[in-house]
């Protein structure tokens, strides 16, 4: 009887460290998938930064062409498209397209536009120097804002890649801002 406790016991706290384990796994699992798509570039994951564009190498023997999608998260109010659907780049050249936004409430919204492109690997090779996806963008109930997008296909997008698409989802983070600026400074009120 006394073996048999002695077992169970042993048995008991093996599955408690594995409990544990499973656990900590599951919390690790968000930033390794993170780390995964950064290095892959699956996911269609995008950089949250300006990059640098130098003139100068523009690739004319090969045309891409960059398709804008837009959509807005479900019970965000705004109407919001891309002003060019649909262009035709050169790697290595500057381009700049707009998207236009309206607020149809009486009240002012924050919104913030994630992006996202398909095929993944071209992700990689899309690079932004000024987009409205990098902050949060505030309108006032009734306002309509045009919003530039410029960007450069990097010339070693590879060979196979003539076409992607590059969607924009934009979430109403108003709630959010809220709460962040109370916690950046509690005497708002």
């Amino acid at each position: 009887m006394e073996a048999q406790n002695q077992q169970n016991k042993k048995l008991v706290i093996r599955l408690v460290f594995i409990v544990i384990g499973m656990f900590g796994f599951g919390f690790a699992l968000v930033p390794l998938y993170d780390v995964f798509c950064d290095l892959t570039g699956i996911n269609g994951k995008t950089a949250n930064t300006a990059a640098a564009y130098q003139a100068g190498s523009i690739d004319t023997s090969r045309t891409v062409t960059v398709e804008f999608i837009t959509r807005t998260n479900t019970g965000m109010p705004w109407e919001f498209r891309a002003e060019t659907k649909r262009i035709k780049v050169h790697p290595g050249e500057l381009n700049t397209v707009s998207f236009y936004v309206h607020n149809p409430l009486g009240k002012q919204i924050i919104a913030q536009a994630i992006p996202s492109v398909s095929p993944g690997q071209a992700a990689l090779f899309l690079n932004k120097t000024e987009c409205f996806c990098f902050n949060q963008q505030p309108l006032g109930g009734g306002e309509e804002a045009h919003m530039p997008m410029s960007f450069f296909v990097d010339t070693q997008l590879p060979e196979d890649i003539h076409y992607f698409t590059v969607q924009y989802t934009l979430y109403d983070v108003t709630a959010n801002a809220a709460d962040l600026a109370k916690t950046a400074n509690p005497f708002l009120n």
